[in-house]
C-alpha cells in the first residue's frame, strides 16, 4: 500500500496524538499509523518530492561531465546548487 515500510519509534504532543485520531476516525483507518502515513501523502509533497525528477538527474550529469572536460577545481555544495538551479 505504502511502498518500502520503515519501522520507528517516536514521541508526538497530545495535540499531535488528537489530530491521528481525527484523521483516523475521518478516514476509517485502522490505526494512527496508517492516519500518519495518510497525512504525509496529503501534504508530503509541499517539502520532499517523492521521487527525482529526471530532468534534475540529467543537468547534474551535464554539469559534472562539463566540469570533468574543463578539469575545474572541486566545487562546494552550495555551488552545486546554483549549477543545478537549485539556488541563484
Amino acid at each position: 500500500m505504502y511502498g518500502n515500510v520503515v519501522t520507528l519509534n517516536l514521541r508526538i504532543t497530545e495535540y499531535g496524538n488528537r489530530v491521528l485520531g481525527v484523521i483516523k476516525e475521518k478516514f476509517g483507518l485502522r490505526d494512527k499509523s496508517e492516519a500518519l502515513a495518510r497525512f504525509i501523502d496529503m501534504y508530503g509533497e509541499e517539502f520532499v518530492e517523492r521521487e527525482v525528477r529526471e530532468d534534475v538527474i540529467l543537468d547534474v550529469i551535464r554539469s559534472v561531465r562539463e566540469m570533468e572536460k574543463r578539469k575545474l577545481k572541486p566545487v562546494s555544495f552550495d555551488e552545486l546548487d546554483r549549477l543545478c538551479g537549485l539556488k541563484k
